[in-house]
């Protein structure tokens, strides 16, 4: 971890270090409510972790780039960058929680696990068992928020942090 003199030296550095750690975490979480908890992703879901995706190896190349003293222009244009694509994932966060809230409608679309039609019988049977999972629907909630709501939170969070980043860098 990055000691206090570390993050006033470099802050572009701690921000890049503290976004893919907060990011890493949020998606091992995420992966525990799928796998672990069995609560499978919706659409809107799925889309809200490619912002993570995006992040994730962003946040790494971005620390390692300035613990190797890259020039501060292309840093701090990842950390925008970062940050863009956070609070972009938080209006989708927002609307995928006023989804689930029915305070308007979602998309049309569903996903269901069907991987293969294989003969006639077993698509009506494979039809049959699918369980479709909706983005209206919040099948978990702690303090009123949906997996939705934190995203928002962790979203605008992590967006804070890069902008933070950027701004401390400039100062330096």
């Amino acid at each position: 971890m990055l000691a206090r003199t570390d993050v006033n030296r470099d802050p572009v550095r701690a921000a890049a270090t503290l976004v893919a750690a907060v990011a890493v975490l949020t998606m091992l979480t995420v992966f525990f409510f799928q796998y672990g908890l069995g609560y499978p992703p919706c659409p809107l879901c799925l889309d809200q972790r490619i912002a993570f995706y995006v992040t994730i190896p962003l946040a790494v190349v971005i620390a390692v780039a300035a613990a190797r003293h890259a020039p501060r222009p292309v840093l701090l244009a990842g950390l925008a960058v970062i940050a863009l694509a956070m609070l972009l994932n938080a209006a989708l966060g927002v609307y995928h929680s006023g989804v689930e809230w029915k305070l308007w409608a979602g998309p049309q679309d569903c996903s269901g696990p069907m991987t293969s039609f294989g003969r006639a019988s077993d698509l009506m049977k494979q039809l049959s068992s699918v369980h479709v999972v909706r983005c209206d629907d919040a099948p978990w909630r702690l303090f009123g928020l949906s997996l939705a709501g934190y995203d928002v939170l962790v979203s605008l969070g992590l967006a804070g942090v890069a902008l933070w980043g950027v701004v401390a860098a400039r100062r330096a």
